[in-house]
């Protein structure tokens, strides 16, 4: 059985009712919205990579036992100006794309040099993100696209810039007990420095402010400044507490000036970012109270993590989970090329990830001995170690291997948890079970069809649960496969 990648998804505008197995509880109501590449080829042009593809939306609307699907494409400016040239014209990251193959690239390539960061893409294929009433289809650049949930119709586009100076923004923000947003950007060379910044969004503005828009009202909690000015490190997620932020600048970087001679070197963006597997991770812990950063300089080994699991305080620790990599091959195995590869040589570039656990000490003690554990916890293994000059190493708790697209029961999110609902990917990037992951007894129950290839599980808890996995998994199949 062959499953072929890069195929154009076709859009699905009028409702069509799904064939249910089993049966829904009644009070399992309300629409699922979902994001990812569906096209890849417009015109005779093709994307390189599989995170390229043009935004596919699906609703999956559940009322009174019945399920009814739909389906549509963003109409971003890249959606519209590609389908308007028939080809592809507008740059992704892992593909480079030039609007007018009759003009001189470098005047082009001198017009981006001026700004030093190149204007990106509006293809916001990552998420959906939801603010107050409003839902928001997101990427990893400084563009989301408002979106109607029931029609999916495509509405007005807006600019991270506008309010707040940063060039790249997370698709995975967090949300407080108030529904306020809660997420990360980066600041490229602004005034002289180059800062990963925190920034709250407000679920809804007071009736006494004149300007209603949330927008308007975004606010800076805090930054961290860059440890390269020229090579900021790539992140997809960050971790939250009750009181803190916890973020991991990791040795996969993206080069700044690479990015901005990308045009005129008729390289892609991803090119630029390279993994420093010489290099360190370093942890960054914010108190969210104060907007300031521990002193303390703690590390870990060298690691790529797109997904944090959770964090929370325990008895003056922060303990936080992640899926980590040991290199950046994840990437690269999604060009397509690859994807469409024999299963032997796709797993020459795999890379099984491993769900790790860290301790981090609040409060570093002077007298401690060099070298010694600092973490007294006995509800984890992972250690750590007082190093020179206020250094302290991180040995992470093992947890199973194989574990992605980490989802909790959100309403646990910066508390102690238990349970973890993931995909399982081993030696093929390609997910055909579910996973339901106990911290506690590191064991695990599973789902799995035949000729069924499950996306990221969603948890959505009974109403007025009292157990932390009391509740359901949504599951549905991958809508960018075909066999």
């Amino acid at each position: 059985m062959d499953v072929i990648f890069g195929r154009n998804k076709k859009e699905q505008l009028e409702p069509v009712r799904a064939k249910v197995t089993g049966r829904i509880p009644p009070w399992f109501q309300g629409t699922l919205l979902r994001n990812g590449p569906g096209m890849h080829t417009v015109g005779e042009a093709s994307y390189n990579h599989w995170f390229d593809g043009l935004a596919l939306l699906h609703s999956f609307t559940i009322k009174d036992g019945e399920v009814y699907y739909r389906s549509k494409y963003l109409r971003s400016d890249t959606y519209n100006s590609n389908i308007e040239a028939n080809r592809i014209v507008v740059s992704e990251f892992g593909t480079m794309a030039y609007p007018d193959p009759c003009k001189n690239i470098f005047s082009k390539a001198f017009t981006y040099l001026s700004y030093i960061i190149p204007d990106f893409t509006d293809n916001c294929l990552i998420n959906i993100m939801k603010c107050g009433e409003d839902f928001y289809a997101t990427t990893e650049t400084n563009y989301i696209r408002k979106i109607n949930p029931y029609t999916l119709e495509t509405l007005e586009k807006v600019d991270y810039r506008k309010y707040v100076a940063i060039n790249m923004a997370t698709a995975h923000p967090h949300y407080d007990k108030a529904g306020n947003i809660l997420n990360m950007g980066t600041s490229i060379v602004e005034k002289g420095k180059t800062k990963y910044v925190i920034f709250k969004i407000p679920a809804s503005v007071p009736e006494d402010k004149k300007e209603k828009s949330s927008w308007k009202h975004t606010e800076v909690l805090c930054s961290i400044t860059s440890r390269s000015l020229l090579s900021p490190s790539y992140y997809h997620s960050f971790g939250l507490t009750e009181n803190y932020i916890v973020f991991l600048e990791q040795p996969f970087k993206l080069d700044i000036l690479k990015l901005a001679t990308a045009y005129m070197r008729g390289v892609s963006w991803a090119s630029c970012l390279t993994f420093h597997k010489e290099d360190k991770t370093y942890i960054h812990i914010v108190d969210r109270r104060t907007g300031k950063s521990l002193p303390t300089k703690f590390y870990t080994d060298p690691m790529v993590v797109f997904h944090h699991v959770n964090a929370y305080e325990e008895s003056g620790c922060i303990l936080f989970d992640v899926i980590a990599y040991e290199d950046n091959n994840l990437y690269q195995l999604f060009y397509l090329a690859n994807l469409n590869k024999e299963f032997e040589e796709n797993a020459k570039l795999t890379t099984i990830p491993t769900f790790k656990r860290f301790a981090v000490p609040l409060h570093l003690d002077k007298n401690a001995e060099m070298g010694s554990n600092l973490v007294t916890l006995a509800s984890t293994t992972a250690k750590a170690l007082k190093g020179k000059d206020d250094h302290v190493y991180c040995h992470p708790e093992l947890f199973d291997e194989g574990l992605e697209l980490p989802r909790i029961n959100y309403e646990y999110n910066g508390k102690h948890y238990r349970y973890v609902f993931a995909i399982e990917v081993q030696m093929s990037p390609i997910p055909n079970k579910i996973l339901k992951y106990d911290l506690l007894t590191k064991s695990s129950l599973n789902w799995r069809e035949e000729h069924c290839w499950p996306s990221e599980p969603v948890f959505v808890p009974t109403p007025g649960a009292k157990e932390e996995d009391d509740g359901k998994i949504g599951k549905n199949r991958r809508q960018w496969l075909y066999l």
